[in-house]
């Protein structure tokens, strides 16, 4: 039987090709099983507020879940500041959550919702106050059918444990 004459060339031609066919599949299976992460991601409709007053900000986005929402911003307080967020589902008042007052100070701030209704919440009102709950400085109402905000608008929005 006949045998090459360079077996080494041979050998090492045949491990780079493995070498290779190895680090292409390694490669591909890290982007295939990526993928699936950020449609799920994806799946969540979103949509953002700025609300603004003189040098204070509450900058973020809702996130749209099945069965709660997400309100997630960068907050600026200058001066005493609070910040707002309730949950809707057409006309039923789902809850509220608040932020503890803020003075000179910033960072982020999240005001996570419960909206355990069939559906979700349709709705959310973000809004920002001096500190005192009744002193509503600016507000945005944001709509899930849409993923839309619509605002600012001076004041604060009606609020059931305030204006029960």
């Amino acid at each position: 039987m006949a045998r090459p004459k360079d077996t080494t060339t041979t050998k090492s031609r045949t491990r780079t090709i493995g070498a290779a066919v190895a680090a292409m599949a390694s490669v591909a299976g890290t982007v295939l099983a990526a993928a699936p992460a950020a449609a799920t991601v994806a799946a969540y409709p979103t949509s953002t507020f700025s609300i603004e007053v003189g040098a204070s900000y509450y900058r973020g986005t809702v996130t749209w879940y099945n069965r709660s929402v997400g309100v997630d911003g960068a907050f600026k307080a200058t001066g005493y500041r609070r910040i707002y967020a309730q949950a809707w589902a057409s006309t039923t008042w789902l809850g509220w959550q608040s932020s503890s007052t803020w003075y000179n100070t910033s960072g982020p701030a999240a005001l996570p919702l419960t909206a355990d209704v069939e559906g979700g919440a349709t709705e959310v009102d973000v809004w920002m106050t001096s500190g005192d709950a009744y002193d509503g400085l600016e507000f945005f109402t944001c709509y899930r059918g849409v993923s839309v905000c619509s605002g600012p608008y001076v004041g604060r929005p009606y609020a059931p444990p305030l204006d029960g």
